[in-house]
């Protein structure tokens, strides 16, 4: 790798890189300039304990380089960054560095910019919260109080030795404040045996946060002199943790927001189309459960759009268009446009709708259902709309695999039926393997299971695992499909929807440790 020193402003025809702060962990605690500069880069690297679910903010073409995670393989070292970062800089790219917490809280935020600065590159620093900032919100611990500290001291649990000044541990023993301890797991004997040397109070309260702003985020709460005894062995409290030492850790707990949410510290599999996962996801998460998006099957466009186009050119010759799915709505309405065509195409064409988000598919079009049942099933629907179905014509806009209910109900009551495929529904070819492997493990305490399409495909892909989770039903047509499959059914919503799967993940037994 050749780099090129320049002692100059940067050129206007080279790159550039951002050091964002990714926050704690909570990915919507990043800044909205740490979003912006996220959709623009070319290239991100990013360390470990930033939330992955941050880099959805990424274009699609961007490169994504995790920096490596200590004790599971090779870590990038800090020279190899530097050379990395001005490299693809130079080349004309626009690079984040994406650290957790803010770039310049013991993150070597100045080395960094130093190398930046000597090989010529431009460079922006976007704040992040800090997990010093962050901790107290989240664990009930104020790091400031009127009564009890009115400064806050960031500390370092590991050091350089070979820099100038070191800590000097009996200034820190005299803080008139609160002490927040980063790095403090493993190196816990040490800073806790110095400052006890140093005259500070062994009973001392300390509050220990790990993972703040996680799902898995934990808290213990002792005595200074306790703190090594309590984090022994490392492997029941593993870093990254932070420390809270002083009078405010002792105030009595309050009952924090976080930790209380209804489904905290909940696993749950989410195997919706991306698409329609992620508003599913932010539900959950707004709860507190740790949510995985594995998505069972795939979504897109039909192989052959000539039926569709074929059945826009008729629209005039129909009584009824009728949709089964907030995806039907959005395929067919974009191809109609798509063909030079606007909703005046739809002339008297009356429309149904199975619920109400695909009714609210349709307002996204400026159009209104005239019919939608008050259950979300292909029965309901049919059954309303058969009531005057003789004579009458009827354009089904479907997927490429589901129930024939609607058409067989509407023909059986004189209706003349006509289906198009707008929209494929498969399998995806394969899972991700830690996610089968997680399964496998008991590491999901609930499955979400949302169509008979999805059901089978888990079946297919995770097999017996499937016994090592609780699968929660969308309807009693999923659940019946999981059952002919041999899977057991541990809840199933009573309102057809993302939101009544939840709500019956919430009413389970057992379900909500943090309610």
């Amino acid at each position: 790798m050749t780099l090129n020193p320049k002692e100059n402003v940067p050129s206007a025809s080279a790159g550039k890189v951002y050091l964002v702060g990714a926050g704690p962990g909570d990915p919507g605690l990043i800044t909205l300039r740490g979003i912006e500069c996220l959709a623009l880069a070319d290239l991100i690297l990013y360390d470990y304990l930033v939330n992955p679910d941050i880099l959805d903010h990424a274009r699609q073409t961007c490169e994504l380089i995790c920096l490596g995670r200590h004790g599971t393989g090779r870590m990038l070292k800090q020279e190899e960054i530097n050379q990395r970062l001005v490299a693809d800089a130079q080349s004309g790219k626009l690079v984040v560095r994406l650290k957790s917490g803010d770039p310049g809280v013991f993150a070597r935020l100045a080395e960094e910019t130093s190398f930046l600065d000597e090989h010529g590159v431009a460079w922006e620093v976007v704040p992040g919260i800090t997990a010093a900032m962050a901790a107290g919100s989240y664990a009930g611990v104020p790091t400031t109080h009127r009564d009890h500290a009115s400064a806050v001291a960031f500390v370092t649990g590991q050091e350089n030795s070979d820099k100038d000044e070191t800590l000097d541990y009996g200034a820190l023993a005299e803080f008139p404040g609160t002490l927040v301890i980063y790095m403090a797991v493993t190196t816990a004997p040490r800073w806790v045996a110095a400052l006890i040397e140093a005259g500070k109070d062994p009973a001392t309260p300390v509050a220990i946060v790990r993972r703040c702003s996680f799902t898995d985020q934990r808290t213990i709460r002792c005595l200074l002199s306790e703190v090594p005894e309590r984090l022994t062995p490392y492997k029941k409290f593993p870093p990254p943790a932070i420390a809270i030492v002083g009078s405010v850790a002792g105030i009595e707990a309050t009952k924090t927001w976080f930790e209380q949410r209804r489904l905290f510290g909940t696993s749950v599999l989410i195997t919706r189309p991306h698409g329609q996962a992620v508003p599913f996801r932010n539900q959950l998460r707004e709860l507190g459960a740790d949510v995985t998006v594995q998505t069972a099957i795939e979504i897109g466009p039909p192989d052959d759009w000539s039926a569709v186009d074929e059945a826009i050119r008729r629209l005039p010759d129909y009584d009824w268009l009728v949709f089964s799915s907030v995806n039907g709505v959005r395929f067919f309405m974009n191809r109609l446009l798509e063909t030079g065509h606007d909703v005046r195409r739809l002339g008297d064409i009356k429309l149904a709708a199975i619920g109400e988000r695909t009714t609210a598919s349709l307002a996204e079009y400026q159009l209104r259902a005239d019919l939608q049942p008050e259950e979300y099933r292909a029965e309901a629907l049919a059954e309303s709309l058969a009531k005057d179905a003789s004579g009458r014509k009827f354009l089904l806009a479907r997927a490429s695999r589901g129930r024939e209910v609607l058409a067989e109900k509407l023909t059986s009551a004189g209706g003349e039926v006509e289906q198009i495929v707008v929209y494929n529904s498969r399998d995806v070819k394969q899972v991700d393997a830690a996610i089968l492997q997680r399964m496998k493990q008991g590491g999901f305490d609930w499955t979400t299971v949302t169509s008979s399409a999805i059901a089978r495909s888990l079946v297919k892909h995770f097999g017996q695992a499937l016994m090592q989770t609780k699968l929660v039903s969308i309807s009693p047509i999923t659940s019946a499909t999981l059952r002919e499959l041999g899977c057991d059914v541990a809840a199933e919503a009573t309102e057809y929807t993302a939101t009544g799967v939840i709500d019956a993940i919430v009413a389970s037994p057992g379900a909500s440790p943090g309610g």
